[in-house]
């Protein structure tokens, strides 16, 4: 197989004032691959319970993160971590286009482990900064987004994982995510905690903070500081987290909607749309090939 990235002539090109979201799920390593193209919003402040490493391909890419705002110009590398809040939007009306990988977790840790001859991290692994200005990086994730968005064969594939974890090795530290963590209140440490063991539940402001030995306004002040947004606006994005996991697993969208905390499933619809920039019924038959007859970005 080529060890290079698909033509141009293969790719998806950007169409003038339309906006698109094509998504892949790689059934062995449970990677997702996400190009698409947007003109204006793009998406609501939210985060992913992946760590995101990707591609501007063209345009302004413009989003905010680590309480500032980045400006991505085509073929800058953009690194996310899991937990950080981050939204996008073009500049202009030609809009942008993007490539990135949701790596899992787990697969990050191994890919550490193995440069540290076996040696798990003892704390979560994050990047240095958000935008780097890296070719060789930038080439290694164009590689591996192609190998697993468009599948050729598992040696392919994994070749082209390595040379990820290669060239993504010299920029993985310490977790920024982690280290606010630590800075932060208990009282917020206790509050996230409870909100991702009962994220399916209707937990008044009250009773979370009486949970947490504080009262609810140093308990919002204290939980904003460390993570970036109030509790109830933290428990959406836990519950979107949830969602995602089970549309890509094939769960319909009315299930689950009900099983992660949402009203119905158009309350879940609304606020999908806004964060990830397509229904649930779309992300679902984009990882699944589930015949919902609604596989369109709407």
């Amino acid at each position: 197989m080529s060890g290079t990235p698909p033509s141009p002539e293969r790719a998806r090109r950007p169409r003038p004032g339309k906006d698109w979201v094509d998504v892949t799920r790689d059934p062995v390593t449970g990677i997702e691959s996400i190009r698409a193209h947007f003109t204006g919003h793009a998406y609501d402040p939210h985060f992913h319970d992946a760590y995101l490493v990707g591609v501007t391909e063209q345009g302004l890419q413009e989003f905010s993160c680590r309480r500032a705002l980045h400006r991505s110009t085509p073929g800058r590398v953009i690194l996310i971590e899991p937990g950080e809040i981050h939204d996008g939007h073009a500049r202009d009306e030609a809009g942008f286009t993007y490539s990135m990988l949701y790596l899992t977790p787990s697969w990050l840790a191994e890919t550490c482990a193995r440069a540290a001859d076996g040696r798990f991290p003892a704390h979560p692994v994050g990047f240095s900064a958000t935008l780097h200005d890296e070719p060789r990086l930038a080439a290694a994730i164009r590689r591996a987004f192609w190998r697993l968005h468009a599948p050729e064969s598992r040696l392919a594939r994994d070749e082209a994982l390595d040379g990820l974890a290669a060239a993504l090795n010299p920029l993985i530290g310490a977790s920024v995510m982690t280290r606010m963590g630590e800075a932060a209140a208990r009282a917020a440490r206790r509050a996230r905690d409870l909100l991702h063991e009962r994220l399916e539940q209707d937990l008044g402001l009250d009773e979370l903070s009486q949970r947490c030995g504080a009262d609810r306004f140093q308990l919002s002040r204290a939980f904003r500081a460390a993570y970036g947004l109030p509790p109830h606006a933290y428990l959406v994005q836990l519950r979107l987290a949830a969602a995602r996991r089970r549309l890509a697993a094939g769960e319909a969208p009315a299930d689950v909607a009900a099983t992660v905390g949402f009203a119905d499933q158009s309350h879940l619809g609304r606020w999908f749309r806004r964060a990830f920039g397509l229904t649930p019924a779309a992300y679902r038959a984009m990882c699944t090939n589930v015949p919902d007859g609604q596989n369109r970005l709407r």
